[in-house]
């Protein structure tokens, strides 16, 4: 007991310090009406929160938000698992490929935004080689449109991230047993039927961390919408997180603002929990009795 709590007593007082104070002093600033500057000000409760959850703006960003986690599981999840499938074959320039792929997920968010918002400036690459190829009447204002720009945003997102989930998925194929599809081949499954009975269950586990991540990655998405539109225009691609900076650094509202975080932060936990409950449970479980036995 003393040897693990010397061990674990440093790591605890950093995540203590780092992480759960930040959210408690958070919580607390959000019961008052703060402007940022000078001591706190007036006590308002929960008044703050009630302004949050009643406000049609955020309830739109959390829409945005919900619309780019079911885009993330309906696109980058059969992209990533298809690209993941055929990589992991025998195939000329695989590393290449690879790479390719990946690439874009490395790339620091500020650096995609700034890439993307000139490729879809009017007149711009995008819309350049739409008029070369025929296809003149598809350009749009790509991120002035209002009922557009959530989806353009979408896309941007899908190119950034997609290359993640192909990663993984890789890796997970990796852990299969090949003697497992040989004995299917023997038996005469066909390809299709193999990937569909015997990789794809076998990739449960992966493909819910994956689930995880994303829906928790989307639901605090910020640096490409923020750099690309400001959450704009007129909040048609807000998120939670635009929002967050809007009122709060913005608008010099940092009472309001802690109120947006706290409320972004038990949206999350929340989730979280739910998934470990309902979803993850049978993963760690059957991680941990193989681990004892």
């Amino acid at each position: 007991k003393a040897e693990l709590t010397l061990l674990l007593g440093p790591a605890l007082l950093l995540f203590a310090g780092f992480a759960l104070l930040p959210i408690v002093l958070a919580a607390y600033d959000g019961m008052y009406k703060w402007t940022g500057f000078g001591p706190l000000g007036s006590f308002a409760g929960l008044y703050n929160y009630r302004l949050v959850l009643d406000d049609p703006v955020f309830r739109q960003a959390f829409g945005h938000n919900l619309i780019i986690v079911a885009a993330s599981i309906l696109i980058q999840l059969p992209l990533g698992l298809g690209m993941a499938l055929l990589l992991n074959r025998r195939i000329r320039g695989r590393t290449a490929l690879r790479t390719l792929v990946f690439a874009p997920f490395v790339l620091p968010y500020a650096t995609t935004a700034v890439m993307w918002l000139l490729l879809l400036q009017p007149g711009g690459f995008v819309d350049q080689v739409l008029k070369l190829t025929g296809l003149s009447g598809l350009t749009q204002l790509w991120l002035a449109n209002l009922h557009l720009v959530i989806y353009t945003m979408i896309v941007v997102l899908t190119w950034q991230f997609f290359g993640f989930a192909m990663l993984l998925m890789l890796a997970g194929l990796q852990g299969i047993p090949a003697e497992l599809l040989e004995a299917a081949a023997l038996d005469g499954a066909s390809a299709w039927r193999t990937t569909w009975r015997i990789t794809i269950p076998l990739l449960g586990p992966t493909i819910r961390i994956w689930l995880f991540l994303s829906i928790v990655g989307s639901l605090q998405v910020f640096d490409q919408v923020w750099i690309m539109t400001g959450g704009g225009p007129a909040n048609a691609s807000s998120t939670m997180a635009t929002y967050l900076v809007q009122r709060g650094f913005q608008s010099s509202e940092f009472g309001y603002g802690s109120a947006v975080a706290v409320i972004m932060f038990g949206i999350c936990f929340i989730f979280a929990l739910l998934y470990q409950r309902f979803v993850l449970r049978r993963d760690t479980a059957g991680a941990l009795t193989r681990a004892v036995g």
